[in-house]
């Protein structure tokens, strides 16, 4: 541990909680102002396509002007975001809140950079590791957040959960706070010309391939299956809002759990190996949709998906650190982000539809495709890398 990885650690529990309250409240919400009720899902949805769209706008800025001012100038937009969405909330006006949300999502996007800062902050050895810790943090987001938004939700009389937004922006806003003491460990690029390797030229390279895929694909696995997974138990096979919340929170627990020896994992047995091991659990949520949906069915199903998916993004995002000149660092992790964030949002988006047309067997049928995929890149890079 180093003064900026605790900062970093700090500022993820406050501003990941963005995540969960948008995750919590934006459907209910949604349904209570939207014009239409099948629209009820889209600030979500529209929040998901932020974080897409701002990853590589964030990589620019915080290239240009650095991971300091960056993560303070999105701690102060994350907050005055949060405070637009009160107040579209207290104004009833539906096309206002999706707008808040796409810049949650957009603040969230800076917020998925920590990982990559705390990377440059350590040895490459621990790199692993301090991915791990940031990654923790998400643990204690996702009880702050939700608890906080609904023990909050009645304090404007007469409006609903403008509370829980206006509390949102105090949480968003901490960081701000930390990051005045964060020291940036390299200069922005003003001025400076670039001359590292094109987009191309990261993708043709095995190694920066294979992580980006692991990443990518080992979210849209994840957030696929989360997505459909309450609505395959409340609506399809009639368990209790009560059974279905607490499959979600220990699935959510199961995701950031593990960080506490993936990064040793990694070190001991190779990135590749972990990327295996990510697979194999996910095969195992896959098994499962074969038996009897029960609630102990999902609930098991739904904890190894949580594993998958911490071994494939942290041996993912550890191995492309590892793949880029310091030149081309912006560069690669915006492409990296961009990708992974679109990817997930692909899957959120098609999760209700999809389960819909077909059933839970089938969903989970449909992401054998992109586990090989994974399996491929890897035992591609592995090869090439002997050569």
């Amino acid at each position: 541990m180093n003064k900026n990885l605790i900062l970093l650690t700090l500022s993820q529990i406050f501003s990941f909680t963005a995540a969960p309250v948008t995750v919590f409240l934006s459907g209910i919400i949604g349904s209570q102002i939207s014009p239409l009720k099948s629209l009820s899902t889209l600030p979500m949805s529209i929040s998901v396509v932020g974080i897409a769209i701002g990853a590589i706008f964030a990589t620019k800025l915080m290239s240009l002007i650095g991971r300091k001012v960056g993560f303070i100038a999105a701690s102060i937009g994350n907050s005055l975001v949060s405070i637009l969405a009160a107040y579209s909330i207290m104004d009833q006006n539906f096309i206002l809140f999706c707008f808040a949300n796409f810049f949650i999502g957009v603040g969230m996007a800076f917020t998925h950079q920590y990982r990559f800062a705390a990377a440059e902050s350590v040895e490459k050895n621990k790199v692993p590791k301090a991915i791990s810790i940031i990654l923790l943090g998400g643990i204690i987001s996702a009880f702050i957040g939700p608890s906080l938004a609904n023990y909050s939700k009645d304090i404007v009389t007469d409006h609903l959960y403008v509370g829980s937004y206006l509390s949102l922006a105090v949480l968003t806003f901490i960081p701000t706070i930390f990051f005045l003491f964060y020291k940036n460990t390299s200069k922005p690029e003003v001025n400076i010309q670039y001359s590292g390797r094109s987009y191309l030229g990261l993708i043709a390279q095995p190694r920066f391939l294979q992580a980006v895929v692991a990443s990518a694909f080992g979210y849209a696995v994840m957030t696929f299956l989360m997505t459909a997974t309450p609505i395959s138990m409340h609506v399809m096979e009639n368990m209790s809002l009560s059974k279905t919340g607490i499959v979600i929170q220990i699935h959510v627990a199961a995701m950031f759990l593990p960080s506490l020896v993936t990064g040793y994992l990694i070190k001991k047995f190779g990135h590749s190996n972990i990327m295996y091991a990510g697979v194999f659990l996910y095969s195992i949520t896959i098994t499962a949709s074969f038996f009897d949906q029960t609630f102990l069915n999902y609930l098991f199903a739904l904890i190894f998906l949580g594993f998958g998916w911490n071994f494939l993004f942290i041996s993912g995002t550890s191995l492309l650190v590892l793949t880029y000149k310091e030149e081309e660092k912006f560069r690669a992790q915006g492409l990296n982000d961009f990708t992974v964030y679109s990817v997930h949002a692909i899957g959120s988006l098609s999760a209700g539809v999809l389960l819909v047309l077909t059933n839970w067997k089938t969903m989970n049928l449909i992401c054998i495709p992109l586990l090989i995929l994974i399996v491929i890149t890897t035992l591609r890079a592995e090869i090439l890398s002997r050569k």
